[in-house]
């Protein structure tokens, strides 16, 4: 059973809404399923022969082995859970995670936002019913966001923005920092970007690198205030 892998990226391509990257792992090619935000992440950057790093769920089945990846472990152990609900494939789990982050759907599912889950192609009102029934109990522990006073703080009105203040969350917590870190550098973060926003008009879209340079700053400030 593969759980994990590090390779070459040999080539990409997208079958319908299907997208997969093919991996040179020590002479073995690996053909494995991606999300569309990572397939994207890999035309943009488009760096050939780019050493890749996947967390690995391995559907054996009687006539083929599939491999989808992640680029965190936290993004397969989502998948895993949405499989074990009734009714529910591969493609749906895909799908949700390819659309929205982690976070983002745990808070749709604890508020029940019916829209949200549902707006991802292949899931009809049954389905999303059902998924919200299921998922609440299970996330509870493994993936529940710490509660905070002013839970809006975390989530604007701006999918791009949550999706990237998901992946942002994900990226500091591989990197060792502890829930309670994280939830105390948002504040700043979303202020931060408030700022630039009331004082750059022409500014449209906020990476996730800028972001990711805001959080790595304000630790760098906390840390300098602690030494002095």
């Amino acid at each position: 059973m593969i759980s994990w892998i590090t390779g070459e990226l040999v080539e990409f391509w997208q079958t319908n809404q299907k997208y997969f990257i093919l991996i040179n792992c020590q002479g073995l090619g690996y053909e494995i399923q991606v999300l569309e935000t990572f397939f994207e992440k890999l035309k943009k950057d488009n760096k050939p022969k780019a050493k890749i790093i996947l967390w690995i769920k391995h559907i054996k089945k009687e006539d083929t082995d599939l491999l989808f990846g992640f680029a965190s472990k936290d993004q397969k152990n989502f998948f895993i859970q949405i499989l074990n609900i009734r009714g529910i494939g591969s493609q749906i789990g895909m799908g949700l995670l390819s659309k929205f982050s982690i976070n983002e759907v745990i808070n749709a599912i604890n508020t029940q936002n019916k829209k949200l889950i549902s707006s991802v192609p292949g899931i009809g009102q049954k389905m999303t019913e059902r998924l919200i029934l299921e998922l609440k109990n299970k996330f509870q522990n493994e993936f529940k966001i710490e509660e905070v006073k002013n839970k809006e703080e975390f989530f604007v009105d701006n999918h791009e923005f949550n999706k990237m203040l998901g992946d942002l969350q994900l990226t500091l917590k591989s990197l060792n920092y502890t829930k309670k870190e994280i939830n105390s550098l948002l504040p700043h973060i979303i202020q931060e970007t408030k700022k630039i926003e009331l004082t750059n008009k022409e500014e449209k879209k906020i990476s996730f690198e800028y972001l990711l340079k805001v959080a790595m700053n304000h630790i760098d400030n906390d840390s300098s205030n602690i030494d002095g």
